[in-house]
């Protein structure tokens, strides 16, 4: 799975990679594999976040839980789906508060990477899950790594904005600070789900608080509609 990770991430995260939690972990996904057991996102996607996001182009961290576990959908980028995918109810939300926010269309699919392209992480707690059961490869190995990413990420001088959703992602906060400080913003908000979404989700404006921050700090912004885009219906 390491094969494609971008040099500055692969030295990041190499003491987890080379950890024994890690080998179980890989040799657990092997086992399920091998019982017939449907994963999401295939293997070859599920470093895909630190790919197309080198740790030295991060400027925004949106953070998830967990990969989609419908068929056709995870692709290795948290919120994102396929291209060709329906958008799912939690997508569908922040697509709603990014035309709220900044008075754009929305993208025209669920499919992220012109984000992550950007300098935008967006990064799962657990990179991969069983088809059918959300949360089933929570506690398998997956945190160490992404919690080691989180940590790199706000170990950097330069500032940053971490878009927390969630009381899951915002667990993280304090792992946040004690490696970065105060010289990130934290933008916490509840979770986009049609569960939490109107319990303060929506008006929360987080992509036009994360371009205040990174044009005022020197580094630019997110344009965050993309290229292709068309009205959430």
């Amino acid at each position: 799975m390491e094969s494609d990770l971008p040099e500055d991430w692969r030295a990041a995260l190499a003491p987890v990679l080379a950890s024994d939690g890690f080998a179980a972990l890989e040799a657990f996904l092997g086992r399920e594999e091998a019982a017939g057991k449907m994963l999401y996102p295939p293997p070859a996607e599920r470093l895909r976040a630190f790919v197309l996001t080198p740790l030295a182009a991060v400027r925004v961290v949106i953070l998830g839980q967990d990969p989609y576990h419908g068929p056709g959908q995870a692709m290795g980028l948290a919120f994102a789906v396929r291209r060709e995918a329906k958008l799912p109810p939690s997508l569908r939300n922040i697509y709603r508060e990014l035309v709220s926010d900044l008075g754009q269309t929305a993208p025209l699919d669920g499919d992220l990477s012109g984000w992550a392209r950007q300098g935008v992480l967006l990064l799962n707690t657990s990179l991969s899950v069983e088809a059918g059961r959300a949360g089933s490869h929570a506690r398998r190995g997956w945190e160490a790594l992404s919690d080691a990413a989180i940590a790199a990420v706000a170990a950097k001088e330069e500032p940053r904005v971490f878009i927390l959703w969630g009381s899951h992602a915002q667990a993280k906060a304090p792992l946040i600070r004690a490696a970065g400080g105060a010289r990130h913003l934290l933008i916490e908000s509840p979770h986009p789900s049609p569960l939490s979404a109107y319990r303060g989700f929506f008006g929360s404006r987080p992509f036009s608080r994360a371009n205040a921050f990174l044009r005022a700090a020197g580094r630019g912004e997110i344009a965050w509609q993309g290229p292709l885009s068309a009205a959430v219906r």
